[in-house]
């Protein structure tokens, strides 16, 4: 039995369909953790999700923030479902639209495997979280999520404010803020403030602003983290973290981190891809 990791697939179908032949993986025996953002600016967003669904429970998924914005986009009016890019259309007008998008909207925000010993979230988390603090954190969001309320939250969850999470936020606010810790953030100050502008590689921030898992005083977790979303960092492995966004997407590379040997193996399908002009990498 062999578990891998895998970066932000992003809509590269075709990248991902190489990596798992690569990996020669067994959905028998073996599984796969996907760190979130599925969809979007690869051009086969709808193959990427019928190929993961069907992968059923060998695979594991965490939410990521271009999946959160689909399943937003759903629930507006038709007409504005229409205005969308082709490529996100094609899933929406999907004659199984309804089966992917319900599929992904029961995905969690944080996978935990304490036996592995690794924690799997899309962007990161928050400075002063123990892991059981961000899973309760994120049991909390999923649950409303799934519930018959979903459509409100996905309406209102979108917003830079508030860009700090803390225990006394309440309703809405308190699961905006919870979401974009875990699908937004990179750099936050020494409180843990998010700076949703900064986006490159580290040491091109603003004065006064950390990586997430560099802030003084960050607390020591029980569990090592398996994280993507930030594709101008690359693959980096150090402090407890393992990032494994390598920017398939931008023409870099689709990665897989194996979780269940000694010492993390990685494994990489180039991208011949070249991102559309103008396009930010988020």
């Amino acid at each position: 039995m062999a578990v891998w990791a895998i970066g932000d697939v992003q809509g590269c179908h075709d990248e991902l369909a190489r990596l798992i032949d690569k990996l020669r993986f067994d959905p028998a025996v073996d599984r796969l953790w996907f760190c979130g953002d599925l969809v979007n600016r690869g051009g086969q967003s709808l193959a990427v999700l019928r190929t993961v669904k069907a992968l059923g429970d060998s695979a594991t998924v965490v939410l990521g923030n271009h999946d959160l914005s689909l399943l937003a986009i759903a629930e507006r009016k038709r007409e504005e479902q229409a205005r969308v890019n082709p490529e996100l259309r094609e899933v929406l007008f999907a004659p199984d639209r309804d089966d992917l998008l319900g599929w992904l909207r029961k995905r969690n925000l944080v996978h935990v495997d304490r036996n592995l010993g690794f924690l799997l979230v899309h962007a990161g988390l928050f400075p002063r979280w123990t892991t059981q603090q961000a899973e309760e954190m994120a049991r909390e969001i999923e649950d409303k999520l799934r519930s018959d309320s979903y459509r409100r939250l996905l309406k209102q969850m979108f917003g830079n404010k508030p860009d700090l999470w803390t225990p006394k936020l309440r309703g809405t606010d308190r699961w905006r803020a919870g979401i974009n810790v875990f699908t937004r953030m990179r750099y936050v100050d020494v409180r843990g403030r998010i700076a949703f502008s900064d986006k490159g590689a580290p040491g091109t921030q603003r004065p006064g602003l950390y990586p997430w898992y560099e802030v003084p005083g960050q607390v020591k977790r029980d569990l090592r983290v398996v994280c993507g979303h930030w594709s101008t960092l690359g693959r980096f492995a150090g402090l407890g973290i393992y990032a494994i966004d390598t920017g398939c997407v931008w023409g870099g590379a689709l990665t897989a981190l194996r979780l269940d040997s000694e010492e993390p193996e990685v494994v990489s399908i180039k991208s011949d891809r070249k991102p559309a002009p103008g396009k930010e990498q988020d």
